[in-house]
């Protein structure tokens, strides 16, 4: 991918097989739950079924759930096919998109794709800079995107500060909240994008089944937003459905939501304890709100990953900006602390 594309990844040399623990995806370890995997298999045997084919049952699932109108609920397949569309439907030539940097590397790949840009705002230790983002914004600004928490620092934006900051954008400007990776977060810790969207016609709320649900390679994601702002996007949905399979599986998932926040919680509790066993090493590391920790990094990340890649473990080295690291068992975890230590201690000069 190009630089402008945002896309920055290394991939280190290894051999077939060699791989004992992916931590540079951000999967959840945890498989879907049992109720999930009856509710695909009943509806694999009615694939020769049209079934309900714009996901009807799902939205309402979903509206039910959050306490929001169905009609305010849009499901595609993924989060990432629905920012695509808000970025083909709202931008264009001529048009731009604010966002943080770093932040998740698809936004401008998806500008590209709308034939529009993006202006990235630099990070803050880490955080959004909020004051710099409306200072970005002009008349051509047809979108901001808030990745909350924020990929691949995992910080987030601090309980109030999204509203103040919505005070200050015009109207003309939508402003989508990526909350992909929320359920991973303290919700005191930081504002919840639907009590935005409740008080704001401009707000759109992102969110997937792909993280805290584990149903990633089904690929189910929904919008929150006002009529007003999903009507130009309904046109597209003959074209961005969702499988059958995975609305059940999705449905199925919001009907075990007490089990999902226990293991969301698990998760959380590992994070924590990996981010206190990398700072004691002495790394740099912003506290995670989500599935991940970040270690920003301006040299030693090709060392780094391709160091963790030949014991078996591996990160996502961004060359130039860090390593993130996902959650996963905590044997996992514990490897990657300890080829941390490893590293730090036998790589002189850089850190």
């Amino acid at each position: 991918m190009s630089e402008k594309s945002g896309w920055n990844r290394i991939q280190p040399v290894t051999e077939p097989g060699s791989i004992v623990h992916q931590m540079a995806l951000n999967e959840t370890c945890h498989p879907p739950l049992p109720a999930v995997v009856d509710a695909v298999r009943e509806t694999a045997a009615q694939a020769h079924r049209t079934l309900d084919a714009l996901g009807f049952g799902l939205s309402a699932a979903i509206g039910e759930h959050l306490g929001v109108p169905p009609g305010d609920v849009l499901v595609g397949p993924g989060s990432g096919a629905l920012l695509q569309l808000l970025f083909s439907s709202f931008t264009g030539p001529g048009t731009h998109t604010v966002h943080a940097w770093p932040s998740w590397e698809a936004y401008p790949m998806m500008a590209e794709n709308a034939g529009s840009s993006v202006v990235r705002v630099p990070l803050t230790g880490e955080r959004h800079d909020l004051d710099a983002m409306a200072a970005a914004v002009t008349d051509r600004t047809r979108m901001v995107v808030v990745c909350n928490p924020n990929n691949p620092t995992g910080t987030v934006v601090g309980p109030g500060a999204l509203g103040s900051f919505l005070e200050r954008l015009p109207a003309h400007v939508t402003v989508v909240i990526d909350e992909a990776y929320l359920d991973f977060a303290d919700p005191d810790r930081t504002d919840d994008g639907i009590e935005l969207y409740r008080s704001d016609e401009r707000v759109c709320v992102v969110r997937t089944f792909s993280k805290s649900y584990g149903l990633l390679s089904l690929r189910v994601g929904y919008l929150v937003g006002h009529p007003p702002m999903l009507g130009p996007l309904r046109g597209h949905q003959l074209f961005l459905r969702v499988s059958a399979v995975a609305q059940a599986a999705a449905v199925a998932a919001l009907g075990q939501a007490g089990e999902i926040r226990e293991r969301c919680r698990e998760t959380a509790r590992e994070r924590d304890r990996l981010h206190r066993a990398l700072t004691a090493q002495g790394w740099a590391s912003a506290e995670s709100q989500a599935n991940f920790v970040w270690l920003p990094l301006e040299k030693g990340v090709e060392e780094l990953t391709q160091h963790c890649a030949d014991h078996g473990v591996m990160i996502c080295g961004k060359p130039g900006e860090g390593i993130r690291v996902t959650i996963a068992e905590r044997e996992a975890n514990n490897a990657f602390a300890a080829l941390a230590a490893e590293f730090r201690t036998g790589a002189e000069g850089w850190a």
